[in-house]
């Protein structure tokens, strides 16, 4: 039987190298309405080719981002202690510790700087290690090459795809279906030199391949966008 963690999802913040999660505040919704207007994460994260009207923002970010059942984390740049996106987990099974993961790196000029990919090392570190889940799973589009690389960077692996379930610049393309389990990161972080993260890697030019848009596309409720 699935041992779960029965305590407060979250604490005040999850503290990373490069990133501070913390939980979100009402006047992060100025930030929403500017990122999910954006054409390019609509075309990354929506089956519409349209971006959210700002009334559709405001009522998921109302229950899914500062609502009373809201597993949502603002990403902060550490360095300048600045909102740069959001990370949560939805359809929290707890009978069997499974959640769907979702981010998005919101800020242009934070892309390809490693937040992303770090958030979700986090956020994977919090479910697995303090938690006691045993599964996250999520769905991103074929097209999305950035996101999908990063989610391996993190240890989620391909296990299955809708075949060409949404028709994006002219042609069809597949939904993936990534998952990454409790044994898995578990083997990731023994097998891993003292004090290195996880899911963080270097080269000569930086952090590698963080994406603009990493997580779920918004399979089952696509009123809300990208999350259910």
């Amino acid at each position: 039987m699935p041992r779960m963690v029965q305590r407060r999802w979250f604490p005040e913040a999850l503290v990373g190298s490069r990133v501070v999660l913390r939980r979100h505040v009402p006047g992060n919704i100025s930030a929403f309405l500017r990122w999910y207007a954006d054409p390019e994460i609509a075309r990354l994260a929506r089956y519409q080719a349209t971006p959210m009207r700002a009334e559709e923002i405001e009522r998921f970010f109302a229950a899914r981002v500062v609502g009373p059942e809201a597993l949502a984390m603002a990403v902060h740049e550490k360095a300048a202690d600045r909102l740069v996106g959001t990370c949560a987990f939805s359809q929290l099974d707890g009978e069997n510790g499974s959640a769907l993961y979702h981010i998005t790196i919101g800020e242009s000029d934070a892309w390809g700087h490693g937040y992303g990919t770090e958030a979700t090392q986090l956020m994977l570190d919090h479910a697995f290690g303090t938690l006691g889940l045993h599964r996250i799973a999520l769905y991103v589009f074929e097209f999305n090459e950035r996101a999908i690389r990063a989610y391996k960077r993190c240890g989620f692996v391909v296990e299955g795809r809708s075949r060409e379930s949404i028709w994006r610049d002219g042609r069809w393309w597949d939904e993936m279906a990534m998952s990454v389990l409790e044994s898995d990161w578990r083997a990731r972080r023994d097998g891993l030199a003292p004090g290195a993260r996880p899911g963080i890697e270097e080269s000569a030019d930086g952090p590698s391949g963080d994406p603009i848009e990493v997580g779920s596309s918004e399979r089952s409720v696509r009123s809300l966008g990208r999350w259910r």
